[in-house]
Parts: C-alpha cells; sequence; structure tokens
C-alpha cells in the first residue's frame, strides 16, 4: 500500500469539488471503498495509479478545450 503524507483522495476531492462517490464512479471504485481509503490514510497501488491517470485525464481534456478553442479564434481570424 501507498502511504502519502497528504491523502491523494481528500486532496482531489477537495481541489475538483468531488464527492467521494463522484471520484469513485471517475475511477471504477465504490463509494465506500473510497471513503475507507480515505479515512485510513492508506491507498493502495492500483487506486493511487487510478486517481493519477484521472488527474492526468482532467487535464489533458482542459488543454483540448483550449487548443479547440484557439482554433476557433485562428479560423475566425482567418476568414
Amino acid at each position: 500500500m501507498a502511504d502519502k503524507s497528504e491523502n491523494l483522495i481528500k486532496k482531489t476531492c477537495k481541489e475538483l469539488g468531488l464527492t467521494y462517490r463522484e471520484l469513485g464512479e471517475a475511477i471504477g471504485y465504490g463509494e465506500e471503498t473510497i471513503s475507507k481509503a480515505s479515512r485510513a490514510e492508506k491507498i493502495s497501488m492500483p487506486m493511487q495509479r487510478a486517481v493519477e491517470l484521472f488527474l492526468q485525464n482532467r487535464e489533458l481534456e482542459s488543454k483540448l478545450s483550449h487548443l479547440n478553442e484557439l482554433k476557433t479564434i485562428l479560423k475566425k481570424i482567418m476568414e
């Protein structure tokens, strides 16, 4: 088990305004499992990796959205 000084689940939920249920649904875990890992301050390696990949995915989706906005702006300028 990975033991983090700052619990990744608590930090992620707080920063993104997610409930344990919402985070669990996003990464394929049940609310009870997420809650238990958060309370125990211990996160399994698979759960830790799932949260990390979820965060990476959100970041990439945000970057893609910005690129699409830029594409739209450039298209309008070129008209």
